[in-house]
C-alpha cells in the first residue's frame, strides 16, 4: 500500500444548496510533506468542530479503491479529497477495516481505526445530490476516522502498511450500522464499547445503553 495523496484545507465559506457555509471539506492535494501531530494535519483546520476533528478523529481517510468505486456509480472521475479526507490510501478498501486496526505510514506516523465517517448534509451538498447522505451510507465505502499514536512527516508516495495487532472484534461498517439502528439490543451496544471507538460514537453509545437498560 501507500499514500497516494495528502490533503489539507482551512475553514472558508463556500455556496451549499443555496445557502451560505463555513465548511473545510474542500482538501487540496500537496506534493510538500506534512507533519502530522496529535490533533491531525499541519495547515488542516476543521471548522465544525461539534461534529469534526478532535484526539479521536484528528484524521480522515479515504482509499482509491473506493473511490474507483464510487467513480464508476456516479460515471465521472474524482480527485483525491473529493470527500475531505487528509490522506488518500492506495491499496486498501476502508470496508475491510476494524477498530483499532493501525496505519503505518511513513517512517514514524502511526494511526487508528476509532470510527467510520458519518456522511451529512454538507458531503451531499458538495456533490450536488440531496440524496447522497443515504447514497453514501448505503455504499458501505465509509473511509475510516483515526487517532494518532505516532507523529510524524508524511508526503504522498510513502508506504503505507496495516497492522492487525490491535484489532478489535468491531468492524468499521458494524458501528457504522449502529449508528443508524437506533433499536439496537443492549447487547450490541455493549458490544461495541470494548473496542477503542472514538469519542463521539462511544458517548452516543453510552447514552443509548443507559436509556436502554432504565
Amino acid at each position: 500500500m501507500r499514500l497516494a495523496s495528502v490533503n489539507v484545507g482551512t475553514p472558508h465559506l463556500v455556496d451549499l444548496a443555496g445557502r451560505r457555509h463555513r465548511t473545510a471539506i474542500n482538501k487540496l492535494a500537496t506534493v510538500r510533506a506534512v507533519q502530522v501531530g496529535m490533533g491531525g494535519l499541519a495547515g488542516d483546520r476543521v471548522a465544525s468542530t461539534r461534529h469534526h476533528g478532535g484526539p479521536d478523529q484528528a484524521v480522515y481517510a479515504y482509499t482509491t479503491e473506493d473511490y474507483a468505486w464510487w467513480s464508476s456509480e456516479l460515471g465521472g472521475e474524482l480527485a483525491p479529497g473529493t470527500f475531505g479526507e487528509n490522506l488518500t490510501v492506495e491499496g486498501l478498501e476502508s470496508a475491510d477495516l476494524f477498530i483499532g486496526d493501525r496505519l503505518r505510514v511513513g517512517a514514524d506516523l502511526v494511526l487508528e481505526v476509532t470510527s467510520p465517517r458519518i456522511p451529512c448534509a454538507t458531503l451531499a451538498a458538495r456533490m450536488g445530490d440531496p440524496q447522497f447522505v443515504k447514497r453514501f451510507a448505503r455504499a458501505g465505502r465509509p473511509g475510516p476516522y483515526l487517532r494518532v499514536l505516532a507523529t510524524g512527516s508524511v508526503r504522498s508516495g510513502d508506504q503505507v502498511a496495516l497492522d492487525l495487532s490491535n484489532r478489535s472484534q468491531l468492524p468499521i461498517l458494524a458501528l457504522a450500522e449502529l449508528y443508524y439502528d437506533r433499536k439496537a439490543s443492549a447487547e450490541r451496544l455493549a458490544d461495541a464499547l470494548r473496542a477503542p471507538i472514538a469519542i463521539r460514537a462511544r458517548a452516543d453509545i453510552e447514552e443509548r445503553l443507559a436509556c436502554a437498560s432504565r
